[in-house]
């Protein structure tokens, strides 16, 4: 069974929900704070699992793993003001990567699968840089200001995006790999 076609079936239901906690404890487990001058950002594994549901669950289903997992860390740990910020975030993410993968024709070869986390990666900076733009026009910062502190707070962004282009297809053929193995048990 194709879980991106069958995105209603109980099992694509039950995986949506497993990777959303999956991102929930990718965050969780391993948070490691970067000073910044707009937001509060640190080191996780969240988007890095997020861009892997997206692949392996399809577009609507890896997005909403990626909404609940990441906006539910931020609604739960003191991060609640801008959450809507983060859940847009994975919208423009999935959106990306599903227009990718797509026009691969859905081809999951190492090559396409690297490309992929890459451009996850890339996509992320540009849009945790917009996010704290607005974060920091929202506490009341000129325009000016906000472009210049927001771009100074893009350590951490940039850390997570290299973690995502690589981690990206290693775990994503892990989990392939093991979800292979399963359905063969079955």
């Amino acid at each position: 069974m194709n879980i991106r076609e069958n995105k209603n079936s109980l099992q694509a239901l039950i995986l949506t929900g497993l990777f959303a906690a999956i991102i929930y404890l990718g965050i969780w487990v391993l948070r490691i704070p970067v000073p910044a001058m707009v937001g509060r950002p640190f080191i996780h594994f969240g988007n890095t699992l997020t861009a892997v549901a997206i692949l392996i669950l399809g577009y609507r289903n890896g997005m909403l793993a990626g909404i609940i997992g990441l906006g539910g860390f931020d609604i739960l740990n003191g991060y609640a003001a801008t959450s809507w910020l983060t859940m847009l975030e994975v919208f423009v993410v999935a959106s990306i990567i599903s227009i990718v993968y797509k026009g691969m024709n859905y081809q999951d070869s190492k090559a396409n699968i690297i490309i992929i986390g890459i451009i996850a990666g890339i996509t992320k900076i540009g849009t945790t840089y917009l996010v704290s733009i607005v974060e920091a026009l929202i506490i009341g910062t000129s325009l000016k200001v906000a472009y210049i502190a927001s771009f100074m707070s893009l350590p951490a962004t940039v850390v997570n995006s290299i973690s995502t282009a690589i981690c990206t297809p290693l775990l994503y053929f892990a989990f392939t790999k093991a979800g292979k193995k399963l359905l063969r048990i079955n």
